[in-house]
């Protein structure tokens, strides 16, 4: 594979710095990279900002809104967008649930609910994991009771990423108990007004509320919102999680992170030289710097795998394993860097509004918020141990 840019991709790049440059606002660019805390609306300023200019769903079949570009135009993209202190793109309309309907679902799914994932005008989250089925997703116990036209939804799901702003949840559900587990699942969309609905905040270590539990009491869903076939919703569930699996390992956010470290350890002194001349941290930094690129190089095959087959597939599991780790790497020597400056943990410093006295550096406010936050990526999207149980089946054939 020649990984060199043609005079094309070339282009396109410059495309891309020439638009983040003309329409991302600067306020927002700042919060990111001071790692500042986002509300619903700096994401959605963001994902409107792409809808206008046609780049929200590049991932997606063009005939639905999809951009057309190859895989090396989306790592362009991406790369770009992160340097560039852009926000991430929420992806459970984008990226888990879009895809499917564009793949799985009616006719009458793609013409309601697609044109409003891209405007943003209906968020979404995603309801998998439950209190006894996160890893081991294929044991949750949500059941689904077909009454008349109408499915009763009973059950928890928990770890709901923003669940309290979405309008809409894509769930799996149990329809059939008496089959093997994963043969009995299916995939539905809830509409989060409906009621016996309740979302419950889980605050997390670092002191946010991201995620959430949400109860599912009588609730009744149009049979119509079942997509694809009955009890396939497993089937469905894996061509969702290698996408999202290609997204969790976050290659242009992490290279933009290395350059963020890099700065820090030019301006960090130890024994009255920079941080960054220390050759112990130095072979830390650069063995950091090596098994990133290689997961790039890794990133670019998924990427060209996904383009000719629609989905990443369970290679998609080594980028999840990789790129987990280098990001929770990168959280550690954060906090090493800074030193004792990181355990202070002031969670109101990595608000935009904070006025309070800083201890230490401005950037040492956001790194114990980010290491206790990374504790997570080893977890989510299905754990690291699972993702090598899947690497041993599906790719070594063990």
């Amino acid at each position: 594979m020649d990984l060199s840019y043609n005079a094309e991709e070339l282009a396109f790049r410059d495309e891309v710095r020439a638009f983040l440059k003309d329409k991302l606002p600067q306020d927002l660019a700042d919060k990111v990279k001071k790692s500042q805390r986002l509300s619903k609306n700096d994401y959605m300023t963001w994902h409107r900002i792409l809808f206008d200019q046609g780049w929200i769903t590049p991932g997606w079949p063009v005939e639905y809104g999809g951009t057309g570009w190859t895989a090396i135009q989306k790592h362009i993209f991406d790369e770009e967008a992160s340097a560039a202190g852009a926000p991430r793109v929420q992806p459970f309309g984008v990226n888990l649930v879009g895809p499917v309907i564009c793949h799985f679902g009616s006719e009458e799914h793609k013409q309601r609910f697609l044109p409003k994932i891209r405007s943003g005008e209906e968020f979404w989250c995603q309801g998998f994991s439950e209190p006894g089925a996160g890893s081991d997703l294929a044991s949750l116990k949500t059941r689904a009771v077909l009454d008349g036209d109408e499915w009763v939804v009973n059950g928890q799901k928990t770890w709901t990423t923003l669940g309290h702003y979405a309008d809409w949840i894509f769930c799996l559900v149990r329809t059939d108990p008496d089959v093997k587990n994963q043969e009995g699942i299916s995939f539905l969309l809830i509409d989060m007004k409906t009621p016996g609905v309740t979302v419950r905040p889980i605050v997390t270590l670092a002191g946010d509320h991201v995620v959430n539990e949400v109860f599912l009491e009588d609730v009744r869903v149009p049979a119509g919102n079942l997509v694809g076939e009955l009890n396939r919703g497993w089937d469905y569930a894996k061509f969702l999680l290698s996408n999202e699996r290609t997204g969790i390992a976050g290659i242009g956010a992490s290279k933009a992170d290395l350059e963020h470290l890099k700065d820090m350890a030019r301006l960090e002194r130890k024994n009255g030289k920079p941080l960054i001349d220390d050759p112990l941290f130095q072979a830390r930094l650069a063995q950091l710097e090596i098994d990133l690129m290689a997961l790039e190089l890794t990133n670019m095959r998924v990427l060209v795998e996904e383009q000719e087959r629609g989905s990443p597939g369970p290679i998609s599991s080594l980028l999840k394993i990789r790129g987990s780790e280098i990001q929770q790497r990168l959280a550690e020597m954060k906090m090493d860097a800074v030193g004792p400056y990181a355990t202070p943990f002031i969670l109101e410093a990595v608000d935009a509004d904070w006025n309070g006295e800083p201890v230490g550096p401005d950037y040492a406010a956001a790194c114990a918020r980010s290491y206790f936050d990374r504790r997570k990526t080893s977890i989510y999207g299905g754990s690291n141990e699972i993702q090598k149980n899947i690497i041993t089946k599906a790719i070594l054939g063990l």
